[in-house]
């Protein structure tokens, strides 16, 4: 069979301004003058890839012989890509095949032909990349201001309609029995000695286990304690969000406690290349990303946030499972040399429980922390510490973390526009006369002094919070070794941020 030409056709979206595929064929089908052709037409498929079922079903067919001439209704409906088209063209003159646009009158069979083509795909791939552009920085600027972007709905919320700045837009609007239902899943996983498949067993007992359409499962549980879409935003979180490598779109005096946070491009977790214990801090999927204050109101406040998502993070380095089996300082204890978790191993002979380096298990290949650090040696001597501290308080935290108050969170943002100011002053020292550096060193000298009364106000308001905010228990100390275990691991949460052993080396760092 002799060959014949090829009509192609392609459109995006079946938009009113744009041409449709049968009109793109009947202009095709004037060029071949009542030859014989075969049609090849691909509906919803962009002409940036080459990836699309009729187009290579074409190509194949060219290369087969079986075409001897392409006819688009226009260059763009074939590619917008120069190096695609390029590509393209190269096959078609190995098999001696000729391209035709019937509107922009493009025949490769002549030389000024060929020569315009070229020019004129490399405006089509100008006219694409602009508009991409044009449409990136739409969408950046939209999510600067906190508008939703699209995607799946968090769980907790539903869209509403809101005309912002003129600009017709939605806002994410708390679903009441949803938002009832996050609220209590954060103050279950926030206990100290609750893991993810509690609070799913919980769900189910309460005929609470379905999410929507889907069951609650531990992947999706812990997607919903690390959206920072439902907290409350305050300085708080501002600082936690700073601390763990994450760009701020707005400024401080924003967090007032009030908006939930959208996270955008987060980054995967950082590398450690140094495994000492301070420097073993999680950053997962917070380093690199942009926070923005979103629009809408969060529902979960700051501080129980916090301790889920904190929680969720000290659970990469001990599965809160095994917490409390066979001691109440799991989760605590971590190697001086390397800074993994150690965890306690149970042995038939007269060691009895020890604590074993789990970073013997990875690729630091850790030797532990020298001698044998016996679980019982252990628990008595930070057991006597704890009672030594609770000595000098009246009080013991039952695990419960303060909310900032009003007041508080403004003097938190006070100092965080302090230090942006003096930051600013600095980075002006370096071409300073005499005259403007009297003035910069009074300027810093003030700013800070206010800084520190600012600081001096919130070591005072810390320690009354400590007291207000906690359960009483007199004569703690003396009841400590009646105490349960899952009492004693309650009160070192709350007590004991770490415990680092090592050769002839106990270190305890302090909550309060």
């Amino acid at each position: 069979m002799d060959p014949i030409d090829a009509l192609y056709a392609r459109q995006s979206l079946d938009k009113k301004d744009s041409i449709s595929i049968e009109s793109q064929l009947e202009f095709c089908r004037y060029e071949t003058r009542g030859a014989p052709y075969e049609t090849y037409v691909d509906r919803g498929f962009s002409g940036k890839s080459m990836q699309r079922p009729a187009f290579s079903r074409m190509m194949e067919d060219v290369r087969a012989g079986k075409i001897k001439r392409v006819i688009v209704y226009k260059l763009d409906r074939i590619s917008r890509s120069v190096l695609d088209f390029s590509n393209m063209m190269q096959v078609f003159q190995n098999c001696q095949v000729e391209f035709v646009s019937s509107t922009e009158k493009f025949d490769t069979s002549t030389p000024i032909g060929n020569a315009m083509l070229n020019i004129s795909i490399v405006f089509a791939q100008l006219e694409r990349e602009t508009i991409q552009k044009r449409v990136a920085d739409a969408y950046h600027s939209r999510s600067r201001k906190g508008c939703y972007m699209g995607g799946r709905i968090p769980y907790g919320f539903r869209l509403q309609k809101t005309l912002l700045n003129d600009i017709h837009t939605s806002v994410l609007v708390p679903e009441p029995n949803e938002a009832a239902q996050i609220r209590r899943i954060y103050e279950w996983y926030a206990e100290p000695d609750v893991t993810l498949g509690a609070v799913i067993r919980k769900l189910t007992v309460l005929g609470m286990a379905k999410k929507r359409e889907n069951f609650w499962c531990t992947a999706r549980l812990s997607e919903i304690f690390r959206n920072p879409v439902y907290v409350r935003a305050d300085m708080d979180v501002y600082h936690f969000l700073v601390s763990h490598g994450c760009r701020i779109a707005n400024p401080a005096a924003d967090f007032t406690g009030t908006n939930g946070i959208f996270l955008y491009n987060g980054g995967s977790c950082g590398d450690v290349s140094e495994h000492r214990a301070e420097d073993r801090e999680r950053k997962c999927e917070l380093g690199g990303g942009e926070a923005v204050l979103g629009l809408h109101e969060g529902i979960i406040d700051s501080h129980i946030w916090l301790k889920c998502r904190q929680k969720l993070m000290q659970n990469r380095c001990l599965a809160r499972t095994r917490k409390g089996k066979r001691t109440w300082l799991s989760g605590k204890v971590k190697c001086a040399k390397c800074g993994y978790a150690c965890t306690v191993i149970k042995s038939n002979t007269k060691a009895g429980r020890y604590f074993q380096c789990s970073g013997s298990r990875y690729s630091v290949r850790c030797s532990g922390p020298g001698s044998t650090v016996y679980a019982d040696v252990l628990e008595d001597y930070v057991g006597q510490e704890i009672k030594k501290l609770l000595d000098e308080f009246e009080y013991l935290s039952g695990g419960e973390a303060r909310r900032a108050d009003s007041e508080e969170n403004i003097c938190k943002i006070q100092i965080a526009e302090l230090d942006k100011e003096i930051d600013s002053l600095l980075l002006s020292v370096k071409n300073a006369g005499k005259t403007l550096m009297q003035y910069i060193n009074r300027q810093v000298e003030e700013l800070d002094a206010r800084k520190r009364l600012l600081q001096e106000k919130l070591a005072k308001n810390d320690m009354a919070n400590i007291q207000t905010a906690t359960a009483k228990i007199t004569g703690c100390a003396g009841i400590w070794e009646k105490l349960s275990l899952e009492d004693k691991q309650r009160a070192a949460d709350v007590l004991i941020e770490r415990i680092r052993i090592g050769e002839n080396v106990i270190e305890i760092f302090w909550r309060i």
